[in-house]
């Protein structure tokens, strides 16, 4: 099943740099990680970095995140499952990419993240974004969606979180934001790395 997905997200790249899936895990998978972010408790302010310097600034975004680790059950099993598409990527396009890393993010109600891009042109550590979502039932009045753009900040995608749907898209080649929740909103967000741990 992940070969086939795995080669949908790889055609997508490549033809136009982005692609949203809907229900692109299987339902159990997802569930288990929603009930994850929900349970979890150590959640820590999010910062921004154009550097090495993190820092925190509530007026440009004012999620919460919580780092993915392997933990010999659900984290796992989506890493692995982020594991096969980081090689499949690899030997498809030989992107060169070493390793994933991602965290839940968690919106409640009123947070955002402002407009911004997961690398900055000529700063390759970010290769390949993708977004998770993990909200049941969530529908369009509950605001929180993903606005993407492209190259020209024109808007081309409105993304509704609903649980299992995935956008992978190019970490340098699309500007994006989240607009306010007006509820409780998680997601697992992760880059395909290009550098060293």
């Amino acid at each position: 099943m992940n070969e086939n997905l795995y080669s949908k997200i790889t055609d997508a790249l490549v033809d136009d740099g982005y692609i949203i899936l809907e229900n692109a895990l299987p339902k159990e998978l997802t569930q288990k990680l929603s009930d994850y972010a929900k349970q979890s408790s150590n959640y820590t302010n999010a910062g921004i970095s154009s550097s090495k310097n993190l820092h925190i600034d509530t007026s440009k975004r004012s999620d919460k995140t919580l780092w993915i680790d392997e933990d010999g059950s659900v984290c796992s099993e989506y890493l692995a499952f982020c594991e096969g598409l980081r090689n499949y990527l690899n030997h498809a396009l030989y992107l060169g990419l070493t390793y994933y890393e991602a965290h839940f993010a968690r919106y409640e109600e009123g947070d955002f993240y402002e407009k911004h891009l997961d690398a900055f042109k000529g700063n390759k550590n970010r290769v390949v974004t993708t977004v998770l979502y993990l909200n049941e039932e969530w529908r369009e009045e509950n605001g929180g969606e993903l606005l993407i753009y492209d190259e020209a900040n024109k808007e081309i995608q409105k993304v509704v979180p609903n649980a299992g749907t995935l956008v992978v898209f190019l970490s340098d080649k699309f500007p994006h934001e989240v607009l306010p929740a007006k509820g409780k909103r998680h997601s697992i967000a992760g880059w395909f790395r290009v550098d060293r741990r």
